[in-house]
């Protein structure tokens, strides 16, 4: 086994690129903040974007800090957080909020639709604070990079809600895979069944609805284009492209992640969808109910190139049955094939790593540790003692954005279904459709902008 470990995990590890996501354990570099420089057990002064749904679980994520604002377009989804916490200050609009606790607050939680993202994170940003952002980061690319270069020039920490990237079992699986446990990976399988289409609902568009006295139907909106209110916008989001971005966008972030950090993928140089009976005119609200998305990265460093298999709702991969691919809970889950074996892991990367076939994985020496771990694999944690000393989070904006562009680039390439998309990532463009080049920073409606 040792023979075959080879110089592949030691020269990676020391000289990969991807060694500067976990650059804030190693070498630390200052971050100004107003209460980074006080004590450790100083509690941080938080303003939250989103109280309900993921806000709700965010809010009890950072009970430990100082909550000083809180922010939610729909009262009646909020009131629960609203009732915990009487004596804060409540908004509907998170601009007015900000302009009026600028002077108060560390650090902002962003917890809202995909489209808001990026207007609500890149104006804390500009203000100094530091921002911890749901996945996935945004709704475009264009609204990825403009958030990875304002946190850059703020000099801010960030961090991205994939809580499954402060697991130790994602950074076992690191390791293995630096160590040559299976040789070098070249193809990698991702699935998540279920699919948030919405397909079946497109008749319904038509139907009046009022919108609830809870619920300021403008400001939900923000950047995205005017249109009548329905519940089906509110309720089911994700399955409808002008607010989310389908099973794609709310599962790569998580299960791509271990062989994006693993493998050091980067940006893919081409993507191609394969959907499940999607007219892309008749359906161009919402989603596909089957998705196969294939990206290929080229070689670099001393990895080889990779291809990248994406599956979701109706379209499943193929059963490879020599690596028992459905062993898994609830078959959310990924699977990197190397050329002496299989590391297959659950729906995080927070799970289920083990190596394939079975007599492998009992036979294998593991390394020792090299990657620190983050106490109590605590997402919330981990920005927080980022921001207390200086540092980086381990899903940073370097880290998430370009984690966040493999889903978006996947959306994109099944708004053009079969059509094989070369991308340039270092420009941020495709090389061969203008089309899609079209869709990387959609226009966003008058009164907003980042």
């Amino acid at each position: 086994m040792h023979q075959r470990r080879s110089q592949f995990s030691r020269r990676r590890f020391l000289g990969r690129s991807v060694a500067a996501a976990t650059a804030a354990w190693f070498v630390p570099h200052f971050i100004p903040s107003a209460r980074a420089a006080g004590s450790a057990n100083e509690r941080l002064n938080l303003a939250f974007i989103g109280a309900g749904g993921r806000g709700r679980a965010n809010l009890n994520g950072l009970a430990s800090e100082n909550v000083v604002a809180l922010c939610d377009v729909d009262e009646g989804k909020a009131a629960s957080a609203f009732a915990d916490y009487p004596q804060v200050k409540r908004y509907r609009d998170f601009r007015k909020m900000l302009d009026e606790v600028d002077g108060q607050i560390d650090a902002v939680v962003v917890s809202t639709p995909d489209h808001t993202h990026a207007v609500a994170a890149i104006d804390a940003i500009r203000r100094g604070k530091h921002v911890f952002c749901e996945k996935p980061l945004a709704h475009s690319i264009g609204e990825v990079r403009a958030l990875q270069k304002a946190a850059t020039e703020h000099n801010i920490v960030t961090q991205l809600g994939n809580q499954g990237h402060s697991s130790d079992q994602i950074r076992m699986l690191c390791e293995w895979i630096w160590d040559g446990a299976i040789g070098p990976v070249h193809t990698v399988h991702c699935l998540r069944p279920g699919s948030y289409s919405r397909i079946g609902q497109l008749a319904s568009l038509s139907e009046e609805h009022a919108v609830p006295e809870s619920l300021d139907w403008d400001l939900w909106l923000g950047p995205a284009a005017e249109r009548p209110y329905h519940p089906s916008f509110q309720r089911s989001w994700r399955g409808w492209m002008p607010f989310g971005t389908g099973t794609i966008g709310d599962w790569v972030c998580h299960v791509v992640d271990p062989a994006f950090w693993a493998l050091d993928l980067g940006s893919p140089i081409s993507v191609v969808a394969e959907t499940d009976g999607y007219d892309p005119e008749r359906h161009a609200l919402t989603f596909p109910r089957g998705t196969h998305v294939t990206y290929e990265f080229a070689a670099k460093g001393d990895r080889g190139p990779v291809t990248l298999h994406w599956y979701d709702g109706t379209l499943a991969p193929p059963r490879l049955d020599e690596y028992a691919w459905r062993e898994f809970p609830d078959n959310t889950c990924g699977l990197l094939l190397g050329t002496d074996g299989a590391i297959r892991h659950a729906s995080h990367g927070a799970g289920g790593v083990r190596i394939m076939p079975e007599e492998k994985m009992r036979a294998y020496e593991r390394p020792r540790p090299t990657l620190p771990r983050v106490p109590n694999q605590n997402h919330y944690v981990d920005w927080l003692q980022a921001i207390r000393n200086g540092t980086q989070a381990g899903s940073n904006f370097d880290y998430g954005g370009p984690l966040t562009e493999i889903a978006l680039l996947g959306v994109i390439a099944t708004r053009l279904t079969g059509t094989r998309l070369q991308w340039d990532g270092p420009a941020g463009r495709f090389t061969n459709s203008e089309e899609a080049n079209g869709r990387i920073m959609p226009q966003m409606r008058a009164g907003w902008s980042l």
